[in-house]
């Protein structure tokens, strides 16, 4: 089976609506039997034509530009109008950079300081050993982005993430031994790192470039203190999600305003954060790219159906929370199908939605690709009847992809601003720890208790 995995996924689906999906292509394909798999990735957004929570304006990675309501809105990316930007001078720092929009300019100028540049990439993170899978499944579940448990049992967060974590470790660590005995996410996200501060450099505009994982090392914490220590004046933060989630993007986005809100240096920091980048050219180019590569393997190209295998959020997410990624995840699709379309590809394509939660950033190789598409799904496709199988590998280091993320970096700068002025709701802990402390004790004694109620029982077995 050839599935071209593009990303997160938002609706709940399950192995079987899995293995049914491969069944029904399979029985209803008559002249062939391939598929190509591809990957993409969750990310971030509020949909098209809103502010941001900083009150950034989005626009366009194609300029698709329009007004409502006297607002200027549009689709994607963070910043003012996008026109061509070039530095007008340069600094002896490293992180230095000067960029102009329109007829203003900051940076160099006469009597105002050296601009150091910082840009900040935000990713899920993975156990590097398997002695490490119990305590990031841990920090996982302790999100409440990812477990929305009712205002009244909040405080059974941790308690249940310790459950959850403990009985499903053993699971997880099979995958993970699969694949070597860990993650490579960290790895591939600091060679992405890395690539991104070189393409940066390399258009007159070097910035020091920071990875910052939401739930194992290197923490989001851990880089923002570097941050702090190395006296960025100018920061871009950029979720390797292409869509926006509450879980993904969403959940780190949130980490972050509250720990520059308590911060003097950080609360005054000029920031711009980009939150979703799946219609930008560069992205969709690239994305179709990989695919079109990966056709060409076949013995006849044009007879594979592209299979889209994207992972889930719970429906509630979309439907009461409004989160934007179902919508984002269909249109990135439709993006690269008609990039497909536009260099004479018009093979046949499908969407399937794989589990409940599980997300991972699909710019790079993880265990949701490396173990659960390259070999159970790969399993279950040709039990299925599909006969030939590949998949798209993940954009990694791409030149067109790194160099589309530098052009967005570069774009998203000139829009920065402080986040001190921003709202933000403190959690009970901040508010009241020795409230917050008796509760998590009460909370362990009745945690197994209210597992028997049916709504936590049907809670549990999702995520396990």
């Amino acid at each position: 089976m050839n599935a071209t995995t593009a990303g997160h996924g938002v609706l709940a689906a399950s192995r079987a609506r899995i293995i049914t999906s491969y069944r029904n292509l399979a029985s209803s394909r008559n002249q062939t039997r391939s598929f190509v798999t591809t990957v993409s990735c969750c990310g971030s957004g509020e949909g098209s034509g809103h502010h941001d929570d900083l009150g950034h304006v989005k626009t366009g990675p194609f300029n698709l530009v329009h007004k409502n309501n006297g607002i200027v809105k549009g689709i994607g990316l963070y910043g003012t109008s996008l026109q061509k930007r070039k530095p007008v001078c340069q600094g002896s720092s490293a992180g230095a950079a000067v960029w102009t929009v329109g007829d203003d300019a900051f940076g160099c100028a006469s009597g105002v300081a050296e601009e150091k540049v910082g840009v900040l990439l935000l990713n899920l993170g993975g156990p590097e050993t398997l002695h490490d899978v119990q305590p990031f499944l841990f920090n996982l579940f302790a999100d409440p982005d990812i477990i929305r448990l009712p205002r009244l049992f909040r405080f059974l967060q941790r308690p249940l993430a310790q459950l959850i974590s403990v009985l499903r470790a053993p699971k997880s660590k099979e995958g993970y031994a699969s694949i070597g005995g860990g993650s490579p996410l960290r790895k591939i996200t600091d060679e992405q790192a890395n690539a991104l501060k070189i393409a940066l450099k390399a258009r007159r505009a070097p910035a020091n470039v920071y990875v910052g994982m939401r739930y194992w090392y290197p923490f989001t914490e851990e880089a923002v203190e570097q941050i702090k220590k190395d006296r960025i004046t100018r920061l871009v933060i950029l979720p390797l999600y292409p869509q926006y989630s509450i879980s993904t993007s969403g959940s780190s986005i949130r980490l972050l305003q509250n720990i520059f809100r308590k911060d003097s240096y950080l609360s005054r920091l000029p920031v711009s954060i980009i939150r979703s980048w799946y219609q930008r050219e560069g992205y969709i180019k690239s994305m179709a790219s990989l695919i079109e590569e990966e056709l060409q393997k076949f013995s006849v190209p044009e007879q594979v159906m592209i299979f889209f295998s994207a992972h889930g959020v719970p429906v509630s997410y979309v439907e009461d929370a409004g989160d934007p990624y179902k919508d984002q995840m269909e249109e990135c699709i439709s993006l690269i199908m008609q990039e497909l379309k536009a260099r004479g590809i018009n093979n046949d394509h499908t969407l399937a939605y794989q589990s409940f939660l599980r997300i991972k950033c699909f710019v790079s190789e993880h265990i949701e690709t490396l173990e659960e598409i390259d070999m159970e799904y790969k399993h279950l496709a040709l039990e299925s009847g599909i006969e030939n199988w590949g998949r798209v590998p993940a954009l990694g280091c791409t030149t067109s992809f790194i160099s589309d993320l530098a052009d967005a970096v570069i774009e998203a700068l000139p829009s920065a601003t402080a986040i001190s002025s921003e709202k933000c709701t403190s959690t009970e802990a901040d508010s009241d720890p020795f409230r917050y402390v008796v509760k998590l004790l009460f909370g362990s004694i009745l945690a197994f208790f209210l597992l028997l109620f049916p709504r936590f029982i049907s809670t549990l077995k999702n995520y396990l």
